[in-house]
Parts: structure tokens; C-alpha cells; sequence
């Protein structure tokens, strides 16, 4: 049955729109086609729900510049309407920036029939307000808190367009910034959340079991594949594939992955039938991937495929407004983990708080606010004493106190990460272990 709305294509190649005009006719109750976007002002005095728009207009003009100037005017002129970019390949980097201007998605040339008219239909949801309107969507516990940083708010913003998107995404940031908090956030926020969202670590994967743990294998294809293993891509088909620490992929490693986003398809271990594979891939870092690149540690064409979009969050440092906000919601998460009733900061403590550079960002400010909980006095009030003993960093510790040993390894190893700007093989060269073992050692202290 159709949908009771109503799509204008604007293309000036009429073999498009003639195709377009049989094609959507199951999906929308009404199709009309235009070749020549001047029309556009007089058209959208009409109920249009969607807009399908070509990037190029011109003979021999292949800017992009004439699509992003009519997406402007469309939203100028009718702002709830949601507009489809169209356009080749090589103009992917203006539809992203249409994105930024607006745009709902960006569908490429030549089009896959199933997947444009998903996109049109999600566009035609939006535009109804049956979905993705983030700011009048009920906040779940564990939704992620945006804060009132001026920086936050531009991601959010970015977000509430590319949620119900199929568009690859970067998400970068120092550690404990909420990388992972954002891609679960994404995930929930897009038509996909009702499937899974799977998490791939990629800094724990050996090079061994790569293509197993992301293509998984077949019985027999090497000692003790007693069964067949579901890799992470068949796992997370239909929903999100989450790869946390991309930075860490060996370079011999990335041909592979790239392949697999490349063709939307992978081969198990021990096989040789392609499997097709309908992902959403986020992938994380708090790596500056451009260096990588120039300094021939990571390729090139693999970071322009999973940087469609780019999020950089920012470090608490930079978003000071939101620090105590955050620290309430923890310690009001803690105090009712722990039973510990209501539970309060002093002024004293907010002004710690404010203050502290926190090299560990959020997360760092969890740990502090969740021990700080655990040693607040009987009348329910966290005091500078117990943030004071909350601190994995010692702040204004004497000379002559002496830290444990899990202590000061944790502040090394802090420490060396910061120098060294996050890049955790000169990390790992300066505190003399490997970077697997400078891995192991963040994840025991929950850097």
C-alpha cells in the first residue's frame, strides 16, 4: 500500500525520472517529477513531504554547488520538508556537506532500488514527525547527556540529521570523552535499534584471529574449528557494527576491512561464497587518523570510507558547564546502587570539580564521583576530604605519602598517554612494554 505522501524529483536527466516515476510509484501515493529546480519555489506551495534533489544541473558543471544552493532554498522555503541528496560518487563530499546544511541523507549514482526507497520512506517519516525528532523524544536512563556546551550542542545538531542515515561515522575524541556513549546513542536514535549493536575491540583482536572474530569461519578450516562461527558482521547484520579503537588495526589488517565495506560483503574462514552484509558502521578513536595517514600508518582510501561523518568530541576540559550536571547524575546513580539515600556535593566540591583538568574526561569523573559516594559522611554530604581521597591522581598529596604501587602505575601510564597526544605505540615506546601490554594495562585502570 502506498504511503499517503507526496515525493518531488528534481534531476534534469529524464531517463532518471522517468525510471523514478515507475519505481516509486508503489511507495508514494504521489510522484511528480521536474527537470529544471527553478520550478522549486512554485512547487513547494504544494504539500510536499520529500524532495529527491540532483547535485548538478548544468552541461559540464559538476560542482555540487548548484544542489547545495537549491537544498538552502527548499529549507528556507519549507523547512519541515526533507530533502534526499542525489549524486555520483565523486560528489560524496558535498552531499555530507549538504548533511550539514540540512539534508536528511544522500543516496549515490547508480541507485540500489531496496535501499533509496528506504531512505525516501525514512525521510517521509521525519517529515511527519513519526520519528527521530531528538528534541521531543522522551530521554531514556542510560541516553546520552548532551550538556550545554556550545561544542555539544553542534553534535547534537549533526546527530538529529544523520540518525536515520546509513552513513558511516567517525567518532573521535580523548579517551573517556563518551566515544562509545555517542555510537550506542546513534544506534538508538536510528531505524536499525531494534536490532544489535555489536562491539568489536579492535586493539584486543590478534592479527591470527582477525578474519575469524569479523567474518567468523567454517568447520575445518583450521585446528579446533571444531563448528561454524558467526563472525561480527553477520552478527550485527541489519544493525550497528561498532569498531572502538580503529587507530589500533594493524595496516597489514586494513585491505580486509576495507574490502568488506567496500563490497557490503565478506568471505568466512574456510569458504568461498561472498556473504552480503547489511551493517551501519561507527567506528571510534582518539587517534589523529590524518597524521596516521601521512605517516604511512593507516590507509588512506579506508579512513575516507568510514569518514562520511566525522563527531569530535570534546574533552571535559573544554565543556566545564556540564561538569557538575555530570557529577550529580553519577552520584545520584551511585547513592542508589549503593543504597546510600540522598547524597549531595558541597560547594567546596563543586569548585574541585570545576577546577580539575581531568586528563581522564568523563570517565575519569565517574570513577572520582562513584568512590567519592562510597566514602561520603552520614548526613548524605560528599565533602573536599573524600574527593580529595578520590583521586587516582593524588591531588595536593604530601611529599611524604606514600602511593600504592596500582597507583602510581595507573598515573605513568595516564601520564604517558597525555604526552604523547593519545598515540599509544609512543606511549607504550616510553614507558618500555608493548602496546598490547599498555592495552591491557588501560583497561585495567579504565583509561
Amino acid at each position: 500500500m502506498a504511503l499517503q505522501g507526496t515525493i518531488l524529483v528534481v534531476d534534469d536527466n529524464r531517463n532518471i525520472l522517468i525510471s523514478l516515476k515507475y519505481l516509486l510509484g508503489d511507495v508514494f501515493a504521489k510522484v511528480l517529477l521536474v527537470d529544471n529546480p527553478e520550478l522549486l519555489p512554485s512547487l513547494l506551495r504544494e504539500q510536499i513531504d520529500v524532495v529527491l534533489l540532483d547535485m548538478n544541473f548544468s552541461p559540464g558543471l559538476n560542482t555540487g554547488n548548484e544542489g547545495l544552493y537549491w537544498l538552502r532554498e527548499i529549507k528556507r522555503l519549507k523547512p519541515q520538508v526533507q530533502v534526499v541528496l542525489f549524486t555520483a560518487y565523486a560528489d560524496i563530499e558535498l552531499a555530507v556537506a549538504g548533511m550539514k546544511e540540512g539534508a536528511f541523507d544522500f543516496v549515490v549514482k547508480p541507485w540500489d532500488n531496496a535501499r533509496l526507497k528506504q531512505t525516501l520512506t525514512n525521510a517521509y517519516k521525519v517529515t511527519k514527525g513519526e520519528k527521530h525528532n531528538i528534541k521531543n523524544e522522551k530521554q531514556e536512563p542510560d541516553a546520552m547527556y548532551w550538556g550545554q556546551s556550545p561544542a555539544m550542542y553542534h553534535i547534537k545538531e549533526i546527530v538529529e540529521r544523520i540518525s536515520a542515515s546509513d552513513a558511516n561515522v567517525l567518532i573521535t575524541g580523548e579517551n573517556g570523552t563518551g566515544k562509545d556513549m555517542l555510537a550506542r546513542e546513534i544506534h538508538r536514535l536510528s531505524e536499525r535499534n531494534n536490532r544489535q549493536f555489536v562491539v568489536v575491540d579492535m586493539g584486543a583482536i590478534t592479527e591470527s584471529l582477525f578474519e575469524s572474530e569479523l567474518f567468523g569461519h567454517v568447520k575445518g578450516s583450521f585446528t579446533n574449528a571444531y563448528t561454524d562461527r558467526v563472525g561480527r558482521f553477520e552478527a550485527a547484520d541489519g544493525g550497528t557494527l561498532f569498531l572502538d579503537e580503529i587507530a589500533n588495526l594493524p595496516y597489514c589488517l586494513q585491505p580486509k576491512l576495507l574490502t568488506a565495506i567496500q563490497k557490503r560483503s565478506y568471505v568466512r574462514v574456510g569458504s568461498n561464497v561472498p556473504q552480503p552484509t547489511d551493517i551501519r558502521l561507527i567506528c571510534a578513536t582518539n587517534r589523529n587518523l590524518d597524521n596516521m595517514v601521512r605517516n604511512g600508518e593507516f590507509r588512506e582510501d579506508l579512513l575516507y570510507r568510514i569518514n562520511t561523518i566525522h563527531l569530535h568530541l570534546p574533552p571535559l576540559r573544554e565543556r566545564k558547564e556540564d561538569i557538575i550536571e555530570l557529577a550529580h547524575r553519577f552520584v545520584c546513580r551511585y547513592a542508589g546502587q549503593y543504597g546510600r539515600g540522598d547524597v549531595r556535593l558541597s560547594d567546596k566540591v563543586c569548585e574541585i570539580l570545576i577546577n580539575h583538568s581531568w586528563p581522564g574526561n568523563i570517565r575519569e569523573l565517574q570513577h572520582v564521583m562513584e568512590r567519592a559516594v562510597l566514602l561520603s559522611d552520614n548526613n548524605g554530604t560528599i565533602c573536599s576530604v573524600q574527593i580529595q581521597e578520590s583521586h587516582n591522581d593524588g591531588l595536593k598529596q604530601e611529599n611524604d605519602t606514600i602511593v600504592p604501587l596500582d597507583e602510581m602505575e595507573r598515573n605513568m601510564v595516564q601520564k604517558a598517554i597525555m604526552m604523547n597526544n593519545g598515540n599509544l605505540s609512543q606511549a607504550a615506546a616510553q614507558l618500555g612494554i608493548t602496546r598490547q601490554t599498555l592495552y591491557n594495562k588501560m583497561k585495567r585502570y579504565g583509561l
